[in-house]
C-alpha cells in the first residue's frame, strides 16, 4: 500500500512533465520516421504524422496548457528537422505552418477545457473531419503553396493539394489513435490477449498486399481492419490503420506495391491515391464505430425499457389476486371486473376453486400444493368462470409471498390475464396445420407417395384411359406376416423394413408415368398406365424378386426372409365403371395370393394353377441375433 500511494503521489506531481516529455519524443520520432522515406520531387511526403500527435495532446489537455505543448512540439519538430538535414529556412516555414494547422483544428474542436474528443459521435466526427482534416491543412497549405511557388517556382495548386492530403490523412489516422491511447480507451487488453490474431492478420495482409505488383488488391485490408474494430475496439483499429499507413507509404515511396501498376500515373498522384485510400479506411472505421456506438446505446436504452416494462407487466397485469396457501382469496384488484364481470368484494373470502373449470381445478390445486411445499411459483393456463356462467381462458402467474419479518411463505400472488384470443389463434393454427397436413402427398415414413396422392393419380389415370380407350393396371402389394415381423424385431425394424420394400418397388418401377404409393399400413400400390396383364405381372414378379434379393431376415415367414404378395388387376375403363372396380379386383387377387401361401403374384381373372412351394432360405444370424 505505501508503495502504491507513493507512486500515485509521484504521478500526480510529475504527470504533466511526463506528458510533455512524451509529446516531445513522439513528435521528434515521427519526424525522424518521415526522414527515412525518400521524398518526391514536389518535396512532400505521403503522410505527415507529427501534426496528428500534437493535435491528440491538445484535444486531451486543458486549453491553458496548450502553450507548453505547442512550444515543446515546435522544439521537437525543429530538432527532428535538423537531424534529417532539413534546410533551416524550409524547416521554420514547415513547422510554423504545422502548428498553425494543428491550432486551427484544436481551437474549433475544443471550445472548452472540459470538452473531450468523442470519435464515435457522428456530430463530433463530422466536425473533426471538417475542421482538423480539411480546414486546418487547407489554411496551412495555401501560404506554403505561395512560398513554394515564389521560392522554387512550383505549381501552387499541386503543392496545396499535396500538403492538405498528406497532413489531413496523417491527422485522420494519428489523432484518433493517440487520443484512444492517451485517454485510456485501449483498456481492453484482455481482448487483445485473446484476439491478438486480428492485428497480426492486418499486418500480414498489409505486407502481402503492398509487397506485390501483380494485382491491385488494396481492398483486402479493409475486412481485417473491420475485424479489429468489431473484435477489440476503435483504438486498436486506428492503430492498425496507422501500421497500414506506414507499410503502404514505405512500399509506395519505393515504387512497389499495387500502386506501382499505374505506370501512366505520376508519382505524386500515386501518393495522392494512397492518401485517399488511407483516408477512406479511417472513414470506414469511424462510420462503423458510429453504427456500433449507436447500436450499443440503443441496446442499453432497450434494456432499461425492457426492465421497466417487465416491472410493470409483472406487477400490474389485468387482475391481481392475493390468497392464502389454502386457496382462499384475500384481495382481488378492480381489474377482475373487466375480465369476469364480478365485483372484487364478491370474490374476497371465496375459494379460488369456485371460479375454475372443474377440468382445470386439479392443476391449480397441484400448483398451490407446490407453493406450500416450497416452490417459488409458476405459470399455468386454466378456464375461469365469468359472472354470467361462461368460461374463458386465462393465464395465471403464481408467485409465493412471504412474511417480511420471518421470511415464511404466507400466501400467493396470482397475476391473471385473459388469453382467450391467443387460445383461439392456437386452435386456428392447429386447424390450419391439420388442413395443411392433409394436403401433403408424400408418405413421411417411406418417402414415396401417400394414399392421398395415390387416389388422385388413380382417378386422373382412370379419366385419361377412359378418354383414350387404353388399359390401366394396378398392383396391390402386402408384406407377408408383417405383424409377426413387428412382434419379433420391433417397430423400429418394422419401419425400416417398409422403407426397404418401398425402395425395392422404386428400383423396378422406372417409367415416369408409373406411381408407387403407400396404400396403408404394410400395403403398397403401384399404378401402371397403359400396361396390359402380362406387363403388370412382369412388374409384380420383379418387385417380389427385388424384395427377396434384399434378404431381410424374417423368422416368422416360411422362406426365412421378408417377402411380399402381389395382386394384379388390369381393366379398360368404361362408362358405368369406376376406379374402385379396379381396386377391388386387385384386392381380391391379393387375397388369393395370401391364401395360396404368400410370396407370389396372382392376376385377377386368371384361373388357379398350382404353383411350386416357395423355397425356404436359410439366413445366417448376425452377432446381435438378426
Amino acid at each position: 500500500m505505501p508503495t502504491n500511494a507513493s507512486a500515485r503521489r509521484w504521478w500526480h506531481t510529475h504527470a504533466f512533465g511526463v506528458r510533455l516529455a512524451g509529446a516531445f519524443f513522439s513528435v521528434c520520432i515521427s519526424i525522424l520516421w518521415v526522414g527515412t522515406f525518400d521524398r518526391n520531387e514536389k518535396g512532400t511526403n505521403i503522410i505527415w504524422l507529427a501534426n496528428g500527435l500534437v493535435l491528440a495532446f491538445l484535444l486531451l489537455a486543458p486549453r491553458w496548457r496548450w502553450k507548453w505543448y505547442l512550444l515543446v512540439s515546435f522544439v521537437a519538430m525543429l530538432l527532428g528537422s535538423v537531424i534529417i538535414r532539413e534546410p533551416p529556412a524550409m524547416s521554420l516555414v514547415y513547422n510554423a505552418l504545422n502548428l498553425i494547422e494543428v491550432l486551427v483544428g484544436a481551437v474549433l474542436l475544443k471550445r472548452k477545457s472540459t470538452d473531450l474528443p468523442i470519435f464515435t459521435d457522428a456530430g463530433y466526427l463530422l466536425r473533426f473531419v471538417g475542421f482538423a482534416c480539411l480546414l486546418g491543412p487547407a489554411i496551412a497549405g495555401i501560404p506554403f503553396g505561395i512560398y513554394m511557388h515564389l521560392a522554387r517556382n512550383e505549381d501552387f495548386l499541386g503543392v496545396v493539394i499535396g500538403w492538405a492530403l498528406g497532413d489531413g490523412v496523417g491527422i485522420a489516422v494519428v489523432a484518433p489513435t493517440f487520443v484512444a491511447i492517451l485517454h485510456s480507451r485501449m483498456r481492453k487488453t484482455h481482448l487483445l490477449r485473446k484476439r491478438w490474431i486480428y492485428p497480426v492478420m492486418v499486418l500480414a495482409v498489409t505486407v502481402f498486399v503492398f509487397s506485390q505488383n501483380r494485382a491491385p488488391i488494396l481492398f483486402l485490408v479493409f475486412p481485417f481492419l473491420v475485424l479489429v474494430l468489431t473484435q477489440i475496439d476503435l483504438g486498436w483499429a486506428a492503430l492498425s490503420t496507422m501500421v497500414v499507413a506506414i507499410i503502404g507509404s514505405w512500399y509506395t515511396m519505393h515504387n512497389r506495391g499495387p500502386l506501382a501498376l499505374a505506370t501512366s500515373v505520376a508519382p505524386e498522384w500515386k501518393n495522392t491515391l494512397l492518401q485517399l485510400y488511407l483516408a477512406s479506411a479511417m472513414f470506414t472505421l469511424y462510420s462503423i464505430s458510429i453504427v456500433f456506438g449507436n447500436l450499443r446505446k440503443t441496446q442499453g436504452e432497450l434494456r432499461q425499457i425492457a426492465a421497466l416494462h417487465k416491472l410493470v407487466v409483472d406487477n400490474s397485469r389485468d387482475a391481481i389476486i392475493l390468497g392464502d396457501l389454502d386457496g382462499t382469496q384475500t384481495y382481488v384488484s378492480p381489474g377482475i371486473r373487466t375480465l369476469t364481470g364480478w365485483d372484487p368484494k364478491d370474490l374476497v373470502g371465496r375459494s379460488s376453486r369456485e371460479l375454475i373449470h372443474p377440468a382445470d381445478a386439479v392443476e391449480v390445486d397441484l400448483a398451490l400444493r407446490a407453493l406450500r411445499a416450497g416452490s417459488e411459483g409458476g405459470t399455468l393456463e386454466y378456464r375461469a368462470r365469468k359472472r354470467d356462467g361462461d368460461y374463458f381462458w386465462v393465464e395465471g402467474s403464481l408467485r409465493v409471498y412471504r412474511d417480511p419479518a420471518t421470511g415464511r411463505p404466507i400466501g400467493y400472488l396470482n397475476l391473471v390475464r385473459d388469453i382467450s384470443e391467443r387460445k383461439r389463434s392456437e386452435e386456428h393454427l392447429q386447424s390450419a396445420y391439420r388442413a395443411m397436413e392433409s394436403l401433403v402427398v408424400v408418405d413421411a415414413l417411406t418417402g414415396i407417395s401417400n394414399r392421398r396422392r395415390f387416389d388422385e393419380a388413380l382417378a386422373s389415370e382412370w379419366r385419361r384411359a377412359l378418354r383414350d380407350g387404353d388399359k390401366l393396371s394396378l398392383l396391390l402389394i402386402d408384406a407377408d406376416h408383417f405383424k409377426r415381423y413387428n412382434d419379433t424385431y420391433g417397430h423400429v425394424r418394422g419401419d425400416s423394413c417398409l422403407k426397404q420394400i418401398a425402395e425395392a418397388a422404386l428400383d423396378v418401377v422406372l417409367r415416369p408415368g408409373d406411381l408407387v404409393a403407400r396404400y396403408g399400413g404394410e400395403e403398397f400400390a403401384v399404378v401402371l398406365p397403359g400396361t396390359d396383364e402380362n406387363g403388370a405381372r412382369a412388374v409384380a414378379e420383379d418387385i417380389c424378386q427385388a424384395v427377396r434379393n434384399r434378404r431381410l431376415p424374417h423368422e416368422g415367414n416360411a422362406p426365412g426372409i421378408v417377402t411380399v404378395s402381389v395382386g394384379c388387376a388390369t381393366i379398360i375403363p368404361q362408362r358405368g365403371k369406376s376406379q374402385q372396380d379396379l381396386i377391388e379386383s386387385a384386392d381380391q387377387a391379393l387375397y388369393r395370393a395370401k391364401g395360396r401361401g404368400r410370396n407370389r403374384v396372382v392376376v385377377a381373372g386368371v384361373p388357379f394353377r398350382p404353383e411350386p412351394a416357395p423355397q425356404i432360405v436359410e439366413v445366417p444370424k448376425t452377432s446381435n441375433g438378426e
